[in-house]
């Protein structure tokens, strides 16, 4: 074996995914992307190995469910190429032979986009989604599309189609949803990096409970044509990774925003701590590990500033639900009747194999969400929401404001349902798990999840922060010094949680 194949040693899964890694066997480097590029200009690597290893994985991982298309013989024609052009001296891309994954509601040429739902199955795109085009003029390779919640109408990726997509630690748990195939493909060396989509939480939520990095950039950063969309309003790509560094390379090839990533310092930076609604009813060990990181951002010389943002689970009630609700009904409407001829909305309906998806969709012909509040919800509801946002960034002079990704873990499969046990008690699992992700999706904010260091044993954590509109770039640089910040505290922190366990 090449002395560069090595086991994906990341923070939060060589601590307590163990087992998952051992059945996978090698798996890609443990390395940033620019390290990688580095070790492939070097000869330390190449593209093809690099690609081999991505597929290997793939096929030996199976029962994770990660994936719904791999094209083998594509990947690795494409990343022979890249080897030979780099061999030439040819200028190579940003991410040239970088093995990605892409969500299965994202249009890749020559690959089925299922949207995870059967009625989609023949459906196979004669072009690329704009932001696979991006990637793919970078170097990109994609490997194949990844599973996902049916028609990305849910949070756990437990897809009656397609089967659950299993959680990188262990696969007999959720692995949070709608973009959980992608999480888990990254999160267990299956690609470097890749894409899923965000409507109230759908990358960051899979990337806080299987141990990754997830971004949410500002609605509008990255275009958003030839997507399975659910909502014109809230939907967007979301860029997902080992680190901060490796999804802010994506978004400056996604965005096309070659702006360098500043240093950020935690030295004096305002950071808000709105604990009315966000920290309300945590699991234990959620609450326990975002503490810590708290702690040791005080201890660092950041400033946080306690602050609620008053009224904001009403006020993201109210846009919340009536706009996906009404939107999905005219964007699946046109969709169907554009990439599948003689197909229909209601054909689309009756096909979903999963219970909860085929409800929404039943609810969504039945024009239970009026247009009346639709328009309320555009028109008063959402410039409210916006407006909220604005002023607490401003009044507080905070930059981001820092929150739990989800109030609780990762749970069995088998345990997840309607509802799912939170502190002994049984809550519903779709407004849980996007408590917290929900809002600023509904505001059209930039929201980074980033893992926090956990015990042995335990399942991932994440922590969240949201910036103003627009400042995504400056959200990632906060989230680059939080991720080091973690990495530094990371071997006492861990040992403090595991001997007080």
């Amino acid at each position: 074996m090449n002395k560069w194949i090595i086991r994906f040693a990341g923070l939060v899964l060589a601590l307590n995914c163990a087992g998952t890694q051992a059945a996978l066997g090698a798996a890609l480097p443990q390395a940033s992307i620019a390290d990688i590029q580095r070790m492939m200009a070097q000869g330390e690597i190449s593209s093809e190995q690099l690609t081999a290893t991505a597929l290997e994985a793939i096929d030996r991982g199976g029962e994770l469910n990660a994936f719904i298309f791999v094209d083998h013989n594509s990947a690795l024609k494409k990343s022979r190429e890249t080897d030979r052009r780099r061999r030439r001296g040819e200028r190579s891309g940003l991410l040239a032979g970088i093995p990605l994954a892409v969500k299965d509601n994202i249009h890749v040429a020559g690959m089925p986009n299922t949207a995870g739902t059967p009625l989609l199955r023949s459906f196979v795109p004669k072009q690329d989604a704009p932001v696979v085009a991006r990637l793919k003029a970078a170097g990109a390779i994609v490997l194949g599309k990844t599973n996902m919640h049916e028609l990305a109408f849910g949070i756990t990726s437990n897809n009656a189609a397609f089967g659950a997509v299993g959680n990188a630690c262990d696969p007999a748990y959720i692995a949070g949803g709608s973009s959980g195939g992608t999480a888990v493909a990254v999160a267990v060396g299956m690609a470097v990096a890749g894409l899923g989509t965000d409507t109230g939480g759908s990358s960051r939520i899979p990337a806080a409970l299987n141990g990754i990095v997830g971004f949410r950039p500002t609605v509008g950063r990255y275009p958003s044509e030839g997507l399975t969309r659910i909502s014109s309003t809230r939907d967007t790509v979301g860029p997902m990774g080992q680190s901060v560094a490796d999804v802010a390379l994506l978004d400056t090839v996604l965005a096309n925003d070659e702006m360098p990533l500043a240093v950020a310092s935690l030295n004096g930076l305002r950071l808000g701590v709105p604990r009315e609604y966000f920290y309300l009813g945590l699991e234990p060990a959620v609450e326990r590990h975002v503490q810590a990181l708290l702690d040791a951002l005080r201890e660092a010389g950041a400033v946080l500033v306690e602050a609620n943002l008053k009224g904001i689970g009403d006020m993201n009630q109210a846009v919340s639900f009536p706009v996906v609700l009404f939107e999905t009904g005219v964007l699946l409407r046109e969709y169907v009747a554009e990439h599948l001829p003689g197909g229909t909305l209601e054909a689309l309906a009756e096909s979903i194999a999963s219970p909860d998806v085929k409800d929404i969709l039943a609810g969504v012909l039945n024009g239970e969400m009026p247009e009346q509040t639709y328009r309320r919800a555009i028109e008063r509801d959402r410039p409210q929401l916006r407006a909220a946002y604005a002023d607490y960034f401003g009044r507080h002079r905070v930059e981001a404001i820092v929150f739990p990704t989800t109030p609780l873990t990762a749970r069995p499969v088998s345990e997840v349902g309607e509802t799912v046990e939170l502190n002994g008690l049984q809550v519903p699992t779709f407004p849980t798990y996007i408590r917290n992700t929900d809002p600023g999706s509904n505001a059209g904010l930039p929201g980074l999840s980033i893992p926090l260091a956990v015990a042995p044993g335990e399942m991932p954590v994440g922590v969240e922060i949201d910036g103003p509109e627009g400042s995504d770039r400056r959200l990632l640089a906060i989230g680059a010094a939080i991720e080091a910040l973690i990495q530094e505290v990371a071997p006492k922190r861990v040992a403090a949680s595991a001997a007080s366990s």
